[in-house]
């Protein structure tokens, strides 16, 4: 067993602060990090507030997860002491229902294990997070990083990275294809440097008309006001397919009739209530609204390697891990751009 260093919520109420527990040992399938740097998502923030009514406490958070192999079990190829790597929202699955045997781990019939706040396929051993000094994990969930990318900035990869790049493979966005984005934060920040790195036509969809010049410094080759309901007008029928990161509510009926026909909207953000959908503008032009998830292990790596090729990471600000309850607050008010790092030697 290792001792790590963390910060943790002891429940929904109280801010996090200094914990310390137990790793496991390393076994001879895992893989030990010593984590550099951990990405915040606004999924920690709901997970640590227990606003999903699914927590369980103490929690260490964190799934966007960087650093240096210190060791590795006697069976592991892939990875040696020194490589870096880094482990997502998934250290485990089944590894043998349908979805499993797709490399969709993400979607494992009998539930996978997530980094944290919940557990390893045994339903007993608790999984904590990437806000700690280290983390041990089956090699087949460990990711190679590749040293052309900056560390830091490669975290948020990791999980808003491979959130919005799987979408745009399973569509099959390429060059020419119309793609809309709709919300520029920490999913759409990257939306757009991923679809504009396969060569789609991308337009920024935002309220908000201060969001246009970051929208084409990211990569966006248009910006719509949908705050303007003439932008609605201008652009319907437009796009091959619409990446929607928001998680406030909102008209989707609005957006599905900017999809030409057979057009695709994906949902990436979760409204806190359900939201009605018309019949009407999927009919007419036998358009799709679906969702996704994150990806499996083999595409964020494929997802991993795009980036590297392509020069892509998150846009960041890099904070001490003294400031997460801060930065809880600041996400709270949109006030990132356009991800939280938390640097963990400040540990």
């Amino acid at each position: 067993m290792t001792l790590a260093k963390a910060y943790a919520a002891t429940s929904a109420t109280a801010p996090l602060g200094p914990y310390q527990f137990e790793r496991r040992a390393v076994g001879p399938h895992d893989v030990q990090i010593e984590i550099a740097f951990c990405g915040i998502c606004h999924s920690d923030l709901h997970q640590v507030r227990n606003e999903w009514g699914n927590s369980t406490y103490p929690m260490v958070p964190g799934h966007e997860i960087v650093g240096k192999v210190t060791a590795v079990g006697s069976h592991v190829k892939g990875f040696k002491a020194g490589d870096l790597a880094g482990v997502g929202c998934l250290v485990d699955s089944c590894r043998t229902c349908p979805s499993c045997q797709r490399q969709l781990e993400q979607f494992c019939e009998k539930g996978a294990a997530f980094s944290y706040n919940g557990t390893e396929m045994d339903r007993k051993t608790v999984t904590q997070g990437g806000y700690s000094s280290s983390i041990v994990t089956d090699e087949a969930f460990v990711l190679r990083i590749s040293p052309k990318l900056d560390l830091a900035a490669a975290a948020p990869l990791l999980c808003a990275g491979i959130t919005t790049y799987s979408p745009l493979r399973h569509w099959k966005t390429k060059k020419g294809d119309k793609v809309g984005v709709v919300g520029l934060g920490g999913l759409g920040h990257m939306a757009v440097k991923l679809a504009a790195a396969m060569g789609a036509d991308v337009t920024m969809l935002s309220t908000s008309r201060s969001k246009e010049a970051d929208a084409r410094k990211l990569g966006a080759h248009h910006f719509g006001l949908t705050s303007d309901d003439a932008t609605f007008k201008r652009l319907a029928g437009h796009f091959d397919l619409i990446i929607d990161t928001i998680s406030a509510p909102h008209d989707y009926n609005k957006y599905l009739g900017l999809l030409r026909v057979e057009g695709t909207m994906v949902l990436l953000g979760v409204p806190p209530e359900p939201t009605p959908v018309s019949a009407f503008p999927l009919i007419m032009g036998r358009r799709s609204l679906s969702g996704s998830l994150i990806g499996g292990i083999a595409e964020t790596q494929e997802m991993l390697d795009f980036c590297a090729e392509h020069n892509i990471v998150s846009d960041i600000e890099l904070i001490p891990v003294q400031q997460v309850n801060e930065a809880y607050e600041r996400m709270l008010k949109n006030d990132v751009r356009y991800r939280f790092v938390l640097d963990m030697k400040t540990l």
